[in-house]
């Protein structure tokens, strides 16, 4: 039995109603006679608290509020990629056809378009045996995306007693029918707030290659795995989400824009749509999902639009596809948190927010990984998930940032000092860290050089000593540095300017192939290591700042496509050659 009562009081986004004695936690009500979207979250006797998704600007005592019998689910089928959603799964542009440019409130619609037909190539036969999670057929979805239609998770499964044959249908049609269960559709709901099972986890031992030298080689994340950007206002931290969901080697994308400022978002509605996949060429919203829920939006679906986000992006996983999901920002979600508890008069914690805002953020979290499916055939999936934190002045010390540092394994420090001074991506190399350095080492050294682990230690151990090195100067000055410091502070220059540094808006510059890393790397650790024996053997510094080939490493990086290979080989014959000549002069000893 639904539950039924009356509002009792208004607070912002928060509802009390009465007469809820039948209610569950997190189901969902309409709320009001314009009905409303809300979603029990706590009960007190009778009493249900509703937390509203909608605006709910004139609703008054005494209006209805009616229970679904379910919770704040969303559906799931072909139809979702290249949708531009809000926080609760209702498409913005259907809605601003129902309602004009201001949404409207109490708008019902569908979140894909249920008339629509999808020419559906079933795999398997009567009489097969089947269970949940399996797949049972397929459509094209786009151009980039093969959509298997799978048996919901909580299906029970049996014996095919009937399946359609090779055709165009609807998401509505009966596509399969199984004995002693409900007659299987191509679209089905999930709760939001409710993980979807798979078989088996594994370790994360593949590495989410985005083509971003400073994350790929110094700082990498791996498939299924955790990472973080935090940083202050006008660091980068949207560019460097872009780049991210552009080049990231995953088949389909899910990008939220939690609680960020309308222009922001607009700039991703605007861009995405025009954006080429850099490697079919085909429109980059053929695999993108959007989830858009701006500052000037209900607050209170902030805090549903990061789980819409993160059960579409398991949907897709258990497809068997690698899914990137980037959340910008959480703080904003956080602060809906804060929100939503201080309208409820609960206890505060720190600064404010609630006592329970680290257990929401790992439960998001722990949403990442890869997977075996649940289900035949066989398939592995993964849900990477990169979530930005925006802390008020750039402060790492502030509870949303401490706390996601618990969850995460990737944290990738933004500087606003590196920012300031044109330095991007601003990731700061001495703050920055990675979790999964040693778990993809080997797939680095299988497949592009055997001594990539070591050579990344060599460069950073570099740019280590050169953070050392920087307090003698300022108390000192340069001169009193021996020659041998004097030649790190001259190659962590180097390693900064040809490799940290990367320019997004740069044809060849904004994505390297793992094979220009590394041979980058080895160039840069290669010149250090040929000028400190240079210098042990008598030459000077002055020498060795100034050979021809300097400028040639410094430049290679935008100088040479990733298709020339060949290029960098001469390089580093080139700078063998000048090393050579400098013995050869009489220079050293």
């Amino acid at each position: 039995m639904a539950a039924s009562g009356r509002i009792v009081w208004v607070s912002g986004p928060a509802v009390r109603a009465d007469g809820m004695s039948d209610a569950k936690m997190y189901e969902t009500v309409t709320v009001g006679e314009s009905k409303l979207v809300g979603e029990v979250i706590r009960l007190t006797g009778d009493v249900a608290f509703i937390q509203v998704y909608e605006s709910t600007s004139g609703l008054r005592p005494g209006e209805p509020v009616e229970g679904t019998g379910s919770p704040l689910s969303v559906l799931l089928g072909p139809g979702i990629i290249g949708q531009l959603y809000d926080g609760i799964q209702r498409p913005l542009r259907e809605l601003s056809k129902a309602s004009g440019s201001f949404i409207g409130r109490g708008i019902v619609t569908s979140p894909v378009d249920m008339s629509k037909k999808y020419h559906f190539v079933p795999s398997v036969s009567a009489g097969d045996q089947v269970e949940a999670g399996g797949i049972i057929g397929s459509v094209k979805e786009t151009d980039l995306i093969d959509h298997p239609i799978m048996l919901p998770p909580d299906h029970p499964g049996g014996k095919i007693s009937g399946i359609v044959q090779e055709g165009d249908y609807t998401l509505e049609d009966e596509v399969a029918q199984v004995e002693g269960a409900e007659p299987v559709r191509m679209c089905h709901r999930w709760p939001v707030r409710k993980p979807r099972p798979y078989r088996e986890r594994y370790d994360p031992t593949v590495p989410l290659l985005t083509g971003q030298r400073v994350i790929d080689t110094f700082f990498p994340i791996a498939k299924g795995g955790t990472g973080s950007i935090p940083g202050a206002f006008g660091t980068g931290k949207t560019v460097t989400l872009h780049q991210i969901a552009k080049w990231a080697d995953s088949q389909v994308v899910v990008y939220i824009g939690c609680g960020e400022r309308g222009n922001e978002m607009t700039e991703v509605l605007v861009e995405f749509p025009h954006l080429k996949d850099p490697r079919s060429g085909k429109p980059l919203m053929d695999r993108t999902v959007l989830v858009a829920n701006t500052s000037n939006m209900p607050v209170a679906a902030r805090e549903a639009s990061i789980y819409t986000g993160v059960t579409i992006a398991e949907y897709y996983r258990d497809m068997g596809k690698d899914v990137v999901l980037v959340a910008d920002s959480t703080s904003r979600w956080a602060e809906a948190l804060r929100e939503m508890s201080g309208r409820l008069e609960e206890m505060p914690a720190e600064e404010g927010y609630p006592s329970y805002l680290a257990s929401r953020l790992a439960e998001f979290y722990e949403r990442a990984g890869r997977v075996r499916a649940r289900g035949g055939p066989d398939r592995d999936g993964s849900v990477t998930l990169v979530g930005a934190v925006s802390p008020s002045g750039g402060d790492f010390t502030e509870p949303v940032t401490t706390h996601t540092m618990r969850f995460i394994k990737t944290f990738w420090a933004l500087d606003a000092k590196l920012a300031y001074s044109r330095h991007y991506p601003s990731i700061n190399w001495m703050s920055s860290y990675s979790g999964y350095l040693d778990d993809i080492a080997q797939w680095w050294g299988k497949n592009v050089g055997g001594d990539w682990l070591d050579l990344r230690s060599r460069a950073y151990g570099v740019l280590q000593r050169e953070d050392t090195l920087k307090e003698i100067v300022r108390l000192l000055g340069p001169d009193a540095l021996p020659d041998e410091e004097k030649l790190i502070l001259e190659v962590a220059r180097m390693v900064k300017i040809g490799l940290l540094q990367q320019n997004s808006f740069d044809d060849v510059d904004t994505y390297c192939s793992p094979e220009k890393q590394y041979r980058l790397l080895q160039l840069l650790v290669g010149f250090y290591e040929k000028g400190l024996q240079a210098l042990r053997e008598g030459a000077k510094l002055s020498d060795v700042r100034e050979l021809p080939v300097v400028p040639a490493l410094l430049k290679a990086r935008m100088d040479v496509k990733d298709d020339e290979m060949p290029k960098l080989e001469g390089l580093a014959s080139q700078m063998e050659e000048q090393f050579r000549g400098m013995a050869g002069t009489g220079v050293s000893k």
